[in-house]
């Protein structure tokens, strides 16, 4: 099993910057793809951003792409999202996640962390 723990969410002024951390324990983090998701009020949970294994291949949701970097250390065992130029939209709770497989499908992902809840001001 995987255990991921997220941190550094907060509350932040539109147009600012927070950089998410997803911790892992329990089996090689190397070896799993990475993803970052989130949920806000009464909508769905969506993807966001994921990683392969090896840091390659990031892959983006649209309404984040440019602003949003994913990136990994394994060393580490952590993987991060940095977040620029927050628009009140990206308030939701953000999880990460741990899968086989580098896609943008919940269900594809085995393992999830508890959440950490982003809040952009206007």
């Amino acid at each position: 099993q995987v255990q991921l723990v997220e941190s550094g969410g907060g509350l932040v002024q539109a147009g600012g910057s927070l950089r998410l951390s997803c911790a892992a324990s329990g089996r090689p983090f190397s070896t799993y793809t990475m993803g970052w998701f989130r949920q806000a009020p009464e909508k769905e949970r969506e993807f966001v951003a994921a990683i392969t294994w090896s840091g390659g291949g990031p892959d983006y949701a649209d309404s984040v792409k440019g602003r949003f970097t994913i990136s990994r250390d394994n060393a580490k065992n952590t993987m991060y999202l940095q977040m620029n130029s927050l628009k009140p939209e990206d308030t939701a709770v953000y999880y990460c996640a741990a899968g086989t497989l580098r896609t943008r499908l919940e269900s594809t992902y085995v393992y999830w962390g508890q959440g950490t809840q982003v809040t952009v001001s206007s």
